[in-house]
């Protein structure tokens, strides 16, 4: 990963105005000091996504994604920090300093950029041929499949002529040598047929990654040949498992959803209906891969699995894949119809929307499926099927999820509630996965009580020193950074009370690019726009503040107190000095 010193990250960042960059992807209406829009990270129609120029940051206040103008970046684009680095540099006009490659790195760097080149010009070519005369059949083909021209040319759909060198040929002229064509997987070289290509008379799918570079192909065969569908086999810019098809267009959808189909032309029919959030994956079986992935863009996904035997089992295979990424799942009903493409043009996509709105709960979906290999007439049987039904329900292991789903299957499979719950309890209690509850003593609920208002007052804290930075002086000499005993709060502590020493001034922007984590910079961003309603008046803030200050103080010397060596006696002083100056924090001048 390249390295840039924070001087020049700053300098990247103060030059690209947040309102501007963010304005080019969200249509934003000032109110007030600040600006508004739709969120882009979720689905909404209030507004509550807000980019304030003072401090150069967005911050959602539906979904609580935020940060500065990298993060907006990374989230959106889904670019890396070095890409989104570059991108905001580029587009000031501040060359970045190149990064000193080995030569095998950057034999490597210039093999991939000529790969995706070729990939590039082939997909060129099959567009080009579908069009022209040589095409005609996928045309038809595709028109047939009920596309619009409009749709062809979104998906970037192209054919693979009838003479099984023509694109070997074609890239030759276009001086590639065999040496790199033989690893972009389009054609394939021996001693006996020469070159020969992977493609040859089919109905061709570029396969694009996030970043809308094409990085393989389907091809679906015209006539009776096999296999019908042919997939790109994987190369040093092909990676099956971690890319999937459609989401370079899906991962910009305003829904709060991504619909999960099996086929190219599932996904295709899906958009051209209107439905701009379905993907698919690529000739192969949901891996986890694919599950990160889809992490990055939702919390939820939709399987719209054909509605076969193979269908169902895809989706059994999935679901739980899926919820090891903590991806909600549902399952959407096509029948009478096989898939969704066929399913959209017999009954429409309102129909289809309605199904969506009425997609089964995975949990469901599974026991459903599984009570197909019991004989609910037979004792012994059925009695079977409830043991497999709490041995799953043990797979929820929050107490209020889990009472949540017995009492759903209780009322979907006529079970009486107290027998099925006194079942689940009973299998965990022989299998160890619970323990008998027993009565905690007050002092736990009380101590983990006591941690969150902690961390509420040095966030709170925080936010006001931020909101107004007249409250420095205020606090001089009483609270300083190492009183925040929070991890993520003392380092933002640190940063703050540094550039308020410095400067008189607090960059929030700045703060959020020290941090890597997503989540930590999420945190931050809160952190920075939270809004506090609960003080009002002068005197109810500055008794607030007070409180505050004291119990952070407080707080700090119990902590302290705690980890100090024995041996420590500079340490023990400080803490002596501190907890007599603890009654001067009273005198805060309201």
């Amino acid at each position: 990963m390249p390295y840039y010193s924070d001087e020049l990250i700053e300098e990247v960042r103060s030059r690209n105005d947040i309102v501007d960059v963010i304005g080019s992807y969200v249509h934003l209406q000032k109110k007030g000091s600040t600006y508004f829009g739709l969120c882009p990270f979720h689905n909404e129609k209030t507004g509550s996504f807000s980019v304030s120029p003072n401090k150069q940051m967005y911050y959602c206040f539906g979904c609580g994604a935020g940060g500065n103008v990298f993060t907006f970046l990374m989230q959106y684009e889904n670019f890396t920090f070095p890409e989104a680095m570059q991108e905001l540099a580029d587009r000031v006009g501040i060359e970045l300093p190149k990064q000193e490659m080995t030569s095998a790195q950057r034999r490597e760097a210039d093999r991939r950029t000529q790969l995706l080149e070729i990939n590039k010009e082939a997909a060129k070519y099959f567009y080009m041929l579908l069009r022209g005369p040589r095409g005609q059949r996928a045309h038809e083909y595709f028109k047939k499949r009920e596309l619009s021209d409009e749709t062809m040319q979104k998906f970037g759909l192209g054919y693979s002529d009838q003479y099984s060198d023509d694109l070997y040929k074609y890239l030759r002229s276009k001086g590639y040598d065999d040496e790199i064509l033989k690893e972009t997987g389009l054609v394939t070289i021996d001693e006996v047929r020469g070159g020969h290509d992977k493609f040859w008379n089919r109905a061709m799918f570029p396969i694009m990654d996030v970043h809308n570079r094409v990085i393989g192909f389907g091809g679906r065969v015209m006539g009776d040949g096999e296999p019908k569908y042919l997939n790109s086999p994987e190369t040093k810019i092909f990676d099956k498992s971690r890319n999937l098809y459609g989401l370079n267009i899906a991962r910009s959808t305003r829904k709060n959803q991504l619909l999960l189909c099996e086929g190219y032309m599932d996904v295709i029919a899906l958009h051209q209906a209107g439905f701009d959030n379905a993907v698919a994956s690529l000739g192969t079986a949901l891996t986890s891969g694919h599950a990160s992935l889809l992490k990055r863009y939702t919390n939820e996904v939709y399987l719209t699995y054909d509605s076969d035997g193979a269908g169902v089992k895809a989706a059994l295979r999935a679901i739980p894949i899926l919820k090891e990424v903590g991806i909600t799942t549902k399952v959407i009903n096509m029948r009478p119809y096989k898939d969704p493409d066929e399913f959209i043009k017999a009954l429409g996509a309102q129909e289809y929307e309605e199904r969506i709105k009425k997609a089964e709960n995975s949990f469901m979906f599974q026991i459903r499926i599984m009570q197909a290999g019991y004989d609910m007439d037979d004792p012994e049987s059925k009695t079977a099927f409830y043991n497999e039904i709490a041995k799953k329900l043990l797979g929820f292991t929050e107490e209020l999820e889990r009472t949540n789903y017995t009492q759903a299957v209780s009322r979907e499979y006529s079970i009486p509630y107290d027998d099925l719950r006194k079942l689940v309890n009973s299998m965990a209690m022989k299998g160890g996965i619970v323990k008998p509850q027993t009565k905690l003593k007050s002092g736990i609920n009380e101590k983990n009580k006591k941690e969150d208002g902690m961390k509420q007052s040095q966030k709170l804290l925080l936010t006001w020193l931020i909101e107004d930075n007249s409250l420095f002086d205020r606090i001089k000499g009483r609270i300083s950074a190492d009183d925040f005993t929070e991890e993520l709060y003392h380092k933002v502590a640190k940063e703050v009370f540094s550039q308020y020493e410095t400067t008189h001034t607090v960059n929030p922007a700045r703060i959020v690019s020290m941090f890597t984590d997503e989540d930590e910079q999420r945190e931050v961003a809160g952190l920075f726009n939270a809004t506090i309603h609960q003080v009002e008046g002068k005197n109810d803030k500055a008794t607030a503040l007070r409180e505050t200050v004291v119990r952070i103080k407080q707080n700090s010397i119990d902590y302290r107190s705690k980890h100090l060596a024995p041996t420590d006696m500079e340490g023990m002083m400080r803490i002596i000095e501190d907890k007599r100056a603890l009654e001067e924090l009273q005198k805060i001048p309201e």
